[in-house]
């Protein structure tokens, strides 16, 4: 568990603050924290924005090129995942010959 400097706190929080596009998960990427660890700096910060949709951005339906790219990436998300499951399978079972 690491222990943050009070300022950095106050830094994360502030930077949430200034970017209302993107989400606490977001931040906490950009600075290398936990999303949830984020999340109890701005509650104890008192710091809130509005939730729901953000009304300054709007959301275009995607073309049918962007739609096809998002489709082709979790195809391979998901072969990623099986030859990893494969692999893992193929290093237990190396070991155990039954004929």
């Amino acid at each position: 568990m690491k222990n943050y400097p009070p300022r950095f706190k106050a830094d994360a929080v502030a930077l949430y603050q200034s970017r209302p596009e993107a989400t606490i998960r977001q931040v906490a990427a950009d600075l290398g924290t936990n999303p949830e660890t984020l999340r109890n700096w701005v509650r104890a910060a008192g710091a809130s924005r509005p939730r729901g949709r953000r009304a300054e951005v709007p959301t275009k339906p995607p073309t049918p090129l962007e739609a096809e790219n998002a489709a082709l990436r979790k195809k391979v998300r998901e072969l990623e995942e099986e030859r990893e499951i494969l692999r893992k399978a193929a290093t237990c079972f190396a070991g155990e010959t039954r004929w």
